[in-house]
């Protein structure tokens, strides 16, 4: 134990001025710790732990949605990369810490270091030019532009840094709360209103008192919603349990496991060329003419993983059938996997299902649906999401803030980390995939050719554009547009950042592997 406490020391001082500073110690964090090295960075973590959401927002049943091989670093595999169970939260942190270790990345980090505000230092015209950052360039150039207060035991600190890495998560530490007329919100209630933020935080002897014998109501149907549904089944297990039900506003198609009618899903989606038939951005006329002539092929592999889904899940016998095409959902990285048993539990009666598609609201003894319809409830639990661009939004200062999204309500950036109207920042993990690993560990990559100067950033106009670009081609493939998801051009996304480093985008060894295998990080590795 001793030798582990000494090998995983950490950053004892951190130095009035540096280079760079990284805000997050999770996944997307480490790998921006890893790839930047070479500039002694400083990582401000909140918490006393790396890991991100996946240790300090997960519940006691929390597993990922991804098996181990297509959810690892391109340089260090899982020890166990062969067992097809999905991890759990805490082998992904028991990952994740390995990898800090492996590359020895615990004495950039400052535990217990809050970044509580950031002042700009550069000029009057700060991001408002034609080239990001002035140049366009390495914006490493020996002069602070940012100013860091960070609080550390009731004490806030300021630093100095010339670049910073935003690594903050789209999830937890701002619950996304819904709103009632008043005399309609949980004032107006009796029982106990909790979110899921708050949920996770419980040991498994707390949930498990929390819930039993209660009349409980859980707001929402995505991932967090249902594990937290199955959790009160498992719970309410036995003499005296009580059903849980779920207030279900939008559905979203939900799958059993990565196979499809005994087909590996990947084919499907995660191949060169299955990505073909789907929008791209900055496609030109005879690539937007060929997903134009695909479009019958689109349309009849969703309806394919539809059949299987709807034959091999309960959904029409609760009303849970969505009325979009899955690939709506695939595209905005809505798709949830199922915990084990699931529907068993629907079946046993512990857990029922009520649409709440013209809204709900509290009453005194639980909901009120907009049809009127009635819900008595003890508990109400809120798994209604996160506001991850509110944690942004208060720490910038102006005019920063307030550019943080734009009118589509997503975050514009360039390469899914530049933002061209904010200079020497760049945002990592705020871009959604099926594997966010490997999508927060390329950009790091790209990012460390950026500040090695390996390649220069285009005007901020043509930026905005590609960015622009991006919206338009998930607005023609989702109507959930709004949420940042490159699952059906992924390949192509990588393609473009291996193509500004000046590495080869095509990474198969033949043409058949290059068009029909799946891509996953190993692909990827460093040469």
């Amino acid at each position: 134990m001793a030798q582990e406490a000494a090998a995983r020391a950490t950053r004892e001082a951190v130095p009035a001025s540096s280079r760079v500073a990284i805000i997050g110690g999770g996944i997307s964090g480490l790998a921006a710790a890893k790839q930047l090295t070479p500039y002694d960075p400083v990582v401000f973590e909140a918490t006393a732990s790396v890991g991100g959401v996946w240790k300090h927002c997960a519940y006691r049943t929390t597993r990922l949605q991804t098996p181990r091989p297509d959810y690892e670093f391109s340089d260090y595999s899982w020890p166990n990369r062969d067992d097809p169970a999905f991890p759990t939260h805490s082998e992904i942190v028991d990952y994740l810490e390995g990898y800090a270790d492996r590359f020895d990345l615990w004495r950039y980090i400052a535990f217990g270091s809050k970044v509580v505000d950031i002042k700009y230092l550069g000029g009057p015209q700060a991001g408002f030019t034609e080239l990001w950052s002035g140049t366009g360039k390495a914006p490493l150039q020996g002069r602070p532009m940012w100013e860091v207060g960070v609080a550390t035991g009731g004490i806030v600190q300021w630093y100095k840094f010339e670049f910073i890495v935003m690594c903050a998560g789209k999830y937890g530490d701002v619950p996304r709360m819904p709103a009632f007329p008043a005399g309609k919100g949980p004032e107006v209630f009796k029982g106990k209103v909790m979110h899921s933020l708050d949920y996770c935080k419980l040991s498994e002897e707390e949930s498990v008192k929390l819930m039993k014998g209660k009349k409980v109501v859980v707001v929402g149907y995505k991932k967090s919603a249902i594990d937290l549904a199955n959790e009160c089944a498992q719970a309410n297990q036995g003499e005296g349990g009580q059903a849980c039900t779920m207030l279900v506003r939008t559905l979203h198609w939900v799958v059993p496991s990565y196979s499809i009618w005994g087909l590996p899903f990947f084919l499907f989606y995660s191949t060169r060329f299955s990505q073909l038939f789907y929008q791209r951005p900055n496609q030109g006329f005879f690539r937007f003419l060929l997903c134009l002539l695909m479009s019958p092929l689109r349309t009849a592999v969703s309806k394919f993983i539809e059949s299987y889904l709807s034959w091999k899940l309960p959904l029409g016998k609760y009303g849970l059938t969505p009325d979009h095409p899955f690939v709506e959902d695939y595209a905005s990285c809505q798709m949830a996997i199922l915990p084990d048993g699931f529907f068993d539990m629907a079946d046993r009666g512990l857990v029922r299902f009520q649409r709440a598609s013209s809204g709900w609201s509290f009453s005194e003894n639980g909901v009120v649906l907009g049809d009127g319809t009635r819900v008595e409830a003890d508990i109400v639990f809120l798994a209604t999401g996160f506001e991850g661009k509110d944690k942004l939004r208060a720490v910038l200062p102006d005019p920063f803030r307030s550019l943080v999204v734009n009118k589509s309500a997503m975050m514009p950036l360039y390469r899914g980390t530049i933002h061209p109207l904010i200079p020497n920042m760049a945002f990592v993990g705020y871009v959604e995939s099926v594997s966010n690993l490997h999508t927060s560990e390329l950009r790091c990559r790209w990012l460390a050719g950026l500040l090695e100067g390996r390649f220069e950033l285009p005007a901020v106009q043509a930026m905005a554009r590609h960015v622009e670009d991006e919206v338009e081609a998930m607005r023609r493939t989702t109507r959930f547009y709004r949420r940042h998801c490159i699952s059906t051009y992924s390949i192509h996304d990588s393609d473009g950042m291996c193509a500004d480093l000046g590495a080869a985008t095509h990474r198969k060894s033949n043409w058949i592997a290059e068009l029909f295998a799946p891509y996953n990080n190993k692909d990827y590795q460093e040469e």
